[in-house]
């Protein structure tokens, strides 16, 4: 798998894949194929869980930007955890929003293909 192969390249950021996993991926709902991670259960914290999980993501984003992608990729990147940000603050439905938005999982695909697709070097700026 090609995800693997950025991250075993470059070691720093190895711990951005593991950290997405984590936040958006690391568990599944029994019986059923919805997995989700510690973003939505720290989101059940009201605002201080929000807060907490929007920092984790834009300093992940702060990491992948440094490796070589477009400003327009970071614009967007930005605009994904924003986006997770404000719904989260929601009552009760940010919460479920926070299982299906997964800013993370988006942000490192985006990071990805763009390295698989422009065969670049990963090294930091």
């Amino acid at each position: 798998m090609q995800e693997s192969s950025i991250s075993s390249n470059v070691p720093q950021l190895k711990w951005v894949e593991n950290l997405t996993r984590l936040l958006d991926d690391a568990f599944v709902i029994p019986g059923t194929k919805i997995r989700f991670g510690l973003d939505p259960l720290l989101g059940l914290v009201p605002v201080v869980g929000d807060i907490l999980t929007w920092i984790i993501s834009l300093v992940m984003v702060i990491e992948m930007s440094r490796h070589n992608i477009p400003s327009r990729l970071v614009g967007q990147m930005l605009f994904n955890i924003l986006i997770d940000f404000l719904a989260g603050l929601v009552p009760v439905i940010g919460d479920i929003l926070d299982v299906s938005i997964k800013c993370n999982r988006k942000n490192w695909e985006l990071f990805r293909n763009y390295h698989i697709k422009n065969s670049i070097k990963t090294t930091p700026k």
